[in-house]
């Protein structure tokens, strides 16, 4: 006898790619990921604890103890917009494409190819960029343990960290290539690493400082926590630039989309799992960063030998045992960070793929027959994963644009789709149709889609400054020149010749499958489908 819950989830798969067939795609995944392993996914994108250490010289040298607390809290409020609009769409198109695909579907028929374009390459650019800053992160979070090991007798060159990471990215491409039913075992274990490791920095490091030495109040939230390091930047801009920490936290919301062809309950799901993720990770976020002040001791010290102010606040207070310990949690939680943003990019450039945006006559838009993965994606993903963190070679303050990069070009990813369902949600071309997950067309939805539409221009501006001055070629801001440029010459691509292959997110359904699937519905009685179909 079949049990009940196998029934009920092979019943959830099919009803999925229904949905999905009725969006014009052929279900090419199979649906291995339950709830908890999608919810872990979200979380594992963010990473946390490891993204928080990643980015936190950045608003601590530049603004001021005051500037991480402070503008994480704002960014992450503005982010709980985002987020929130974000879900709304991936609710109603449940594709690997994401805002991608979603944001051609938000569109008059006659714009849709040029948006399509546009969207999806600034998507592909910041998850690439993400993907990349992650794991030169993760190189300089394990030289930086070195050094400490080392007690600061060992010096790390631009070679070694290029070096471990072109390593590492090769390893994660490898891992990628599993089958999807060990992707989603994998991933079930990302969430309590990362919020395991999280609690435990913030308890050990509450235990060991003694009360004396933690900061006051006024330097933890007040104005003698605001130190301006920039060299020249006024206070104000000096202050904001700690931004950029939560920003690069608290992006890639769309990766869950992404993988929501290998979701069970998609339009469930993956929008639940997304405002779990940005919700959890805003407020956890703000509890560590608070903490990290409060016991991070003098600031002229940091951010010491290793480079790293998170893991030398963690050896001043736990030893360098402890610190060590500890440290390789946050390193690993940063390994699942690049192994879930690799996979959600790969899924993204097989989804352009399939759609013929890249000139390849659709070769990285296919699976392999044996794992059932775009193995073709996510190699082309890795590779090109590569480039930007080679930046390093030239200089490291250079390197840091990957960072701002992620940001801008994924959040405008983002801001554009958001906008075209508030201007076009009735246009006969579009007619939007809301999924499960939905603020309504009453002043909570459109109040968080214009607000976080402004923010993300508003972060745009901030992410394009170079962080110090005076202003050299070695510590220029490259982000808004490498956004621009791949604009420019992606349009260019576009007008030249791209425009005769691409005309945006096309269907894969063959006639013989739409007439299964037709027949399918007609003896389920599954009008709906039939019509979409």
């Amino acid at each position: 006898m079949v049990s009940t819950k196998f029934t009920h989830s092979l019943s959830s798969a099919d009803d999925d790619d229904k949905e999905l067939v009725a969006l014009g795609y052929k279900p090419s995944f199979k649906r291995e990921f339950s709830n908890l392993a999608t919810i872990s996914f979200a979380f594992s994108i963010m990473g946390l604890c490891s993204s928080i250490a990643t980015t936190f010289n950045t608003p601590l040298t530049l603004g001021g103890p005051a500037s991480v607390t402070w503008c994480w809290i704002l960014g992450a409020t503005m982010c709980f917009t985002l987020g929130a609009s974000i879900a709304e769409i991936v609710s109603a198109y449940p594709t690997c494409g994401g805002l991608y695909t979603a944001s051609a579907q938000l569109t008059p028929k006659r714009h849709r190819a040029r948006v399509g374009w546009v969207v999806g390459w600034l998507n592909i650019l910041g998850q690439v960029a993400g993907v990349s800053s992650t794991e030169f992160g993760l190189a300089n979070m394990i030289w930086a343990a070195v050094v400490i090991g080392k007690d600061g007798n060992y010096v790390v060159t631009q070679g070694h960290t290029v070096g471990l990471f072109v390593g590492l990215l090769m390893f994660h491409g490898i891992l990628n290539s599993l089958a999807t039913r060990h992707l989603a075992r994998l991933t079930v274990g990302f969430v309590f690493v990362n919020l395991g490791a999280t609690f435990l920095i913030i308890i050990v490091l509450l235990a060991t400082t003694p009360r004396s030495e933690m900061h006051p109040p006024s330097y933890v939230f007040g104005s003698d926590g605001i130190v301006n390091q920039t060299g020249g930047w006024n206070t104000g801009i000096a202050f904001l630039f700690g931004l950029l920490s939560v920003q690069w936290t608290m992006t890639d919301y769309d990766a869950t989309a992404h993988i929501s062809e290998e979701v069970r309950r998609a339009a469930y799901a993956a929008p639940s799992a997304i405002f779990i993720a940005v919700l959890g990770t805003g407020l956890i976020g703000w509890l560590l960063n608070i903490v990290m002040v409060l016991c991070s001791g003098p600031l002229e010290n940091l951010p010491g030998a290793s480079g790293s102010a998170f893991l030398e606040i963690m050896y001043l207070r736990m030893g360098k045992t402890g610190a060590l310990i500890l440290w390789a949690f946050v390193c690993l939680t940063a390994f699942f960070v690049v192994q879930t943003a690799l996979q959600a990019t790969s899924r993204t450039v097989y989804a352009f793929s399939r759609d013929h945006g890249l000139p390849d006559r659709g070769f990285f838009g296919k699976n392999s027959e044996k794992t059932m993965t775009p193995l073709r994606a996510i190699w082309l993903s890795t590779f090109a994963s590569v480039l930007p963190g080679l930046l390093d070679l030239a200089s490291p303050v250079a390197a840091n644009a990957i960072f701002s990069l992620t940001a801008m070009a994924l959040d405008l990813s983002y801001a554009i789709p958001i906008f075209l369902r508030r201007v076009f949600q009735d246009h006969p071309d579009v007619m939007f149709k809301p999924g499960p997950f939905y603020m309504g067309d009453g002043w909570l939805g459109k109040a968080c889609n214009c607000i976080c539409i402004v923010w993300v221009l508003f972060i745009c501006v901030i992410f394009s400054l170079p962080t110090i001055r005076p202003v050299t070629a070695e510590n220029m801001n490259y982000a808004s020149v490498i956004t621009i440029s791949v604009m420019v010459l992606s349009g260019l691509w576009y007008m030249l010749g791209a425009h005769k292959h691409y005309i945006g997110p096309q269907s894969n359904l063959d006639e013989k499958f739409k007439q299964e699937i037709i027949a399918s519905d007609t003896s389920s009685g599954d009008d709906e489908s039939k019509e979409k179909v």
